[in-house]
């Protein structure tokens, strides 16, 4: 068997708020091909550790590698043109616009060409490609001129992915994708990510543990800004630290 393709390791990462230690000497790889989860409870650290995965924040101690290059210092534009896409907890679209121009808006920012200035965005065929093939694969070829502001709270969602994914990621980070979703959107949102996986590398944030025990090939656990276990969700699920911090003896 050929060993797993890493695209993203984070070394020891560490972020100190003066006294606080937000996340403490934490390490892990994302693999093309798999979804990893980190779950905590809420002030666990683990949005300071997908900020500093980004490029929004640096980390105090430690390395990100992205691609088997080290992008510790680099900024979070750079990250992102170099194959890191990145989604938040709260919508982060252009409401007043269709949901075409928010894909074609992402695809522009990976390739701007400010120097030429005379021609129109809607005349550049990379990033008119780019946008449609986005769309379709989130699944909202059919809302490509639909208002992004009338959209539904899964579909939007969904549009944030599409963003992502017209920026030529290999690398996503998806911070609680599945919040406020009803049933259906929540599985029309795992079916997407499923699919996704088979092409990129995911690490994804997520207070849905029965969505994450579906979905997820590893699984880590921090608590106060540590990892207390990382492994498959068996394991995690079966380790008795995890349920007595996290998830309790129902699970």
């Amino acid at each position: 068997m050929s060993s797993p393709e890493v695209l993203l390791h984070g070394r020891d990462i560490t972020r100190r708020w003066g006294g606080l230690v937000a996340v403490n000497k934490v390490s892990l790889a994302l693999v093309r091909g798999r979804v990893h989860a980190v779950i905590a409870t809420n002030g666990a650290g683990k949005s300071t550790l997908i900020n500093i995965l980004s490029g929004e924040i640096e980390p105090s101690d430690g390395q990100v590698a992205l691609l088997g290059e080290d992008v510790t210092r680099w900024s979070q534009p750079r990250r992102a043109r170099a194959g890191l896409g990145r989604s938040y907890q709260r919508n982060t679209i252009y409401p007043s616009f269709t949901v075409f121009e928010n894909c074609r808006l992402a695809a522009q920012a990976r390739t701007p060409q400010p120097w030429v200035w005379w021609r129109s965005a809607q005349r550049c065929e990379a990033s008119t490609a780019a946008a449609r093939a986005a769309a379709e694969r989130a699944g909202l070829s059919a809302l490509l001129d639909r208002e992004a502001g009338l959209l539904s709270h899964g579909q939007k969602r969904q549009l944030e992915i599409a963003m992502c994914l017209a920026t030529a990621p290999q690398v996503l980070l998806l911070d609680e994708p599945l919040a406020g979703m009803g049933a259906e959107e929540t599985e029309r949102m795992l079916a997407l990510l499923a699919e996704l996986k088979h092409g990129h590398a995911i690490l994804l944030v997520e207070h849905d543990m029965d969505a994450v025990f579906r979905i997820a090939d590893e699984i880590t656990v921090m608590v106060n800004g540590a990892v207390i276990a990382s492994g498959t969700p068996d394991a995690v699920r079966n380790s008795s630290e995890v349920r007595a911090a996290y998830l309790g003896e129902g699970h």
